[in-house]
């Protein structure tokens, strides 16, 4: 058994890290700014700003390895500036803790945001699906920030990798257990809507992932850890898009000009591609919104 540290573990996809790496019988320590109710984990409610309080926390706690999700983790949810140096600063300061206590391990979150889709100017990829090697072009603080942090972890790798492994991953748009069952997402519409409404998920591309199959990701990389290349990226997300029809007529339909990019893509293909996590952790989503959505099979039968 380990001890992780799980930073945002009171929020959506916190929740479901921090429940399945208790479930895989390993101690669970949550930081963040409110508590949840029956999370199988040690709460402690922190402000992780405070650079000084950190450090002591994660002294005190000395995990094993630390999960960082705690963040501004909507874009537009604050000012540009804000956003940017709240989502920086947070790294850094989990970083210098992790390195102040000798913890061997710290993974953080990242976004496919990254990637520059939604930009008000245009943007086109330059290949489907997305991997971690294409080009990133982040057009707001969010995104910005996200591809700092990122930096941040491969600078940690290149100036600390003798005494801490690193890594960073880009989960797509998280779906929580409860919203398979109509609870609001973070867009605050329904999953149901957005499938019903494709135009709502056209605009990431139609990526998702379940809270539970990212948690999954997370044990499997800390599982892995020692064994790949350090400071690595990877995306985590379903093997499906979030849509009902073939996807290639749904890009035609909602994402002009991206035909000419569809012919590596099947009938359900997901635009951004997990193969990394596969090839180096053995692991791959196994949840999507056929298997979890209630009345799923009426949707496919509709769209078909």
């Amino acid at each position: 058994m380990s001890r992780y540290l799980v930073t945002g573990g009171s929020g959506r996809l916190g929740r479901s890290v921090v429940e399945v790496l208790a479930g895989a019988g390993h101690e669970v320590v949550s930081v963040d700014r409110v508590t949840h109710p029956g999370l199988p984990a040690q709460q402690h409610l922190l402000d992780l700003s405070d650079a000084a309080a950190t450090t002591a926390l994660v002294a005190s706690i000395a995990p094993d390895a630390i999960i960082h999700l705690a963040a501004i983790a909507v874009p537009f949810g604050s000012p540009d500036p804000e956003l940017y140096a709240t989502n920086t600063g947070l790294a850094f300061t989990v970083l210098d803790a992790a390195l102040s206590a000798g913890v061997g391990s710290l993974l953080v979150a990242s976004s496919p945001t990254v990637i520059g889709y939604g930009a008000p100017a245009g943007w086109l990829p330059d290949y489907l699906p997305i991997d971690e090697k294409h080009p990133v072009a982040p057009w707001n603080g969010y995104s910005l920030s996200k591809h700092a942090v990122e930096n941040i972890i491969a600078m940690a790798a290149r100036a600390h990798g003798s005494v801490i492994t690193v890594g960073s991953f880009r989960p797509c748009f998280v779906i929580a257990p409860e919203e398979w069952h109509g609870a609001p997402t973070q867009q605050g519409h329904t999953v149901l809507e957005r499938l019903e409404h494709p135009e709502l998920s056209a605009v990431a591309l139609f990526n998702y992932v379940d809270a539970r199959d990212a948690g999954e990701f997370v044990l499997a990389w800390l599982g892995h850890r020692e064994s790949v290349p350090n400071g690595s990226c990877f995306f985590v997300g379903a093997q499906d898009s979030l849509v009902v029809e073939p996807v290639d007529t749904a890009i035609a339909r909602y994402l002009p000009g991206f035909g000419a990019f569809t012919a590596a893509l099947g009938p359900t293909s997901a635009l951004f591609d997990s193969t990394r996590a596969r090839d180096l952790l053995g692991w791959q989503a196994t949840r999507s919104w056929r298997t979890e959505l209630a009345d799923a099979h009426l949707l496919v039968r509709e769209g078909a």
